[in-house]
């Protein structure tokens, strides 16, 4: 199965993925804010990859004048619907549909990692302002919670890829993996949780791309058993997952 597959897998469960997938919080914005020096209000963001529109609606919370780039036409109708009135173009981060020196801030919310960085770096810096910024981030495992570190495992397991380790890359290793070494890079992490029902948690596994891509029935079984599982450790079947939001904020040189 090759990344593209896989990237290209979200758009049948569009849905889905808006209705389970974590937000961020705000100290993750805060530290965008310190990190660029400026207040996010007013500031021209493109959020790339942008799917249902998680990271756009907190932007726009914030005040930025947000456009939204979406390569899926599922995951595009759903930030339409859920979106009306901020503006989506179709396209990728390898080949942006945007201006030369249009944006402020360009954001990549879970998505950087289908990109092949040795366009989607100059990408971005051809669409940022000089003084601009591109920002990158992931809700990471939390992986000192022992049951999500074992869930994590039996994923890992179910879904036939290698475990992540349990040891966090050092920020040097963190920004050459991005692929952006040569540039001025801040990084944070940022621990925090939510609380929501077992349905949503089990949906919000379901919505990754390494069960989309698993046929219905192998898809079925895990879950079966994952339910079974979380009931007896979760009686009340309010599950809380907790996060750690790796963010790397890389400056336009």
């Amino acid at each position: 199965m090759t990344a593209r597959s896989r990237a290209q897998s979200f758009d049948v469960a569009a849905a889905q993925y808006a209705a389970s997938r974590p937000s961020y919080p705000p100290a993750l914005f805060d530290c965008i804010e310190e990190f660029t020096g400026c207040r996010l209000a007013g500031v021209r963001v493109a959020d790339v990859g942008a799917g249902t529109g998680i990271a756009t609606a907190l932007f726009g919370e914030r005040g930025a004048d947000v456009i939204a780039v979406e390569p899926g036409e599922a995951m595009a109708a759903a930030f339409r619907q859920a979106h009306p009135d901020v503006p989506i173009v179709r396209g990728d981060a390898n080949a942006l549909p945007l201006a030369e020196a249009s944006r402020d801030l360009i954001a990549y919310a879970q998505s950087w990692q289908w990109t092949d960085t040795t366009r989607s770096v100059p990408e971005a810096l051809r669409v940022l302002r000089p003084g601009g910024a591109l920002a990158i981030w992931w809700n990471t495992t939390a992986f000192d919670v022992p049951w999500i570190r074992e869930q994590h495992e039996r994923i890992a397991h179910h879904c036939g890829v290698k475990p992540r380790s349990a040891v966090r890359p050092s920020d040097s290793d963190a920004i050459r993996l991005a692929g952006l070494t040569g540039l001025r890079v801040a990084r944070r992490q940022v621990r925090w949780s939510r609380t929501v029902s077992l349905d949503t948690h089990l949906a919000n596994i379901g919505s990754r791309s390494a069960f989309l891509v698993l046929d219905r029935a192998d898809r079925g079984a895990f879950f079966a058993d994952e339910r079974e599982r979380l009931s007896r450790a979760f009686p009340g079947e309010a599950v809380e997952e907790t996060y750690v939001v790796d963010l790397l904020v890389a400056a336009r040189p």
